[in-house]
């Protein structure tokens, strides 16, 4: 049995890779997953293949895993949505205090 060496410009069995280092796992995307997946089926042993259940429980987390990226990434939308909008009322309550001043600087006149 031989083992693959792993370098940063090829992969396993000499396979050109992608370097995404210093990202993490929040750098990886469904095009990464599938890639594992596929090495994972080609590099398995013909007489212990993997368990169809765990496979489907890596794909379900990896679903879930997408699912909750999207989420954290529409809430950080939302966020800064919010942001301005309380800059924005801020604002409003400045110009509005400005105009009730002027308003009641303004000397009133009465007609007799």
């Amino acid at each position: 049995m031989s083992i693959a060496s792993v370098t940063a410009t090829t992969g396993v069995n000499g396979a050109k890779t992608s370097s995404k280092a210093g990202q993490g796992w929040g750098g990886m995307g469904a095009e990464d997953f599938v890639k594992l997946l596929t090495t994972q089926l080609q590099n398995q042993d013909p007489t212990e293949p993997v368990d169809n259940t765990q496979m489907l429980a890596q794909l379900a987390q990896f679903s879930s895993l997408s699912n909750l990226n999207d989420m954290k990434d529409s809430l950080g939308t939302i966020t800064k949505q919010s942001d301005t909008l309380s800059a924005i009322s801020t604002k409003l309550d400045t110009l509005n205090s400005t105009v009730g001043k002027l308003l009641a600087s303004q000397p009133t006149s009465t007609n007799a």
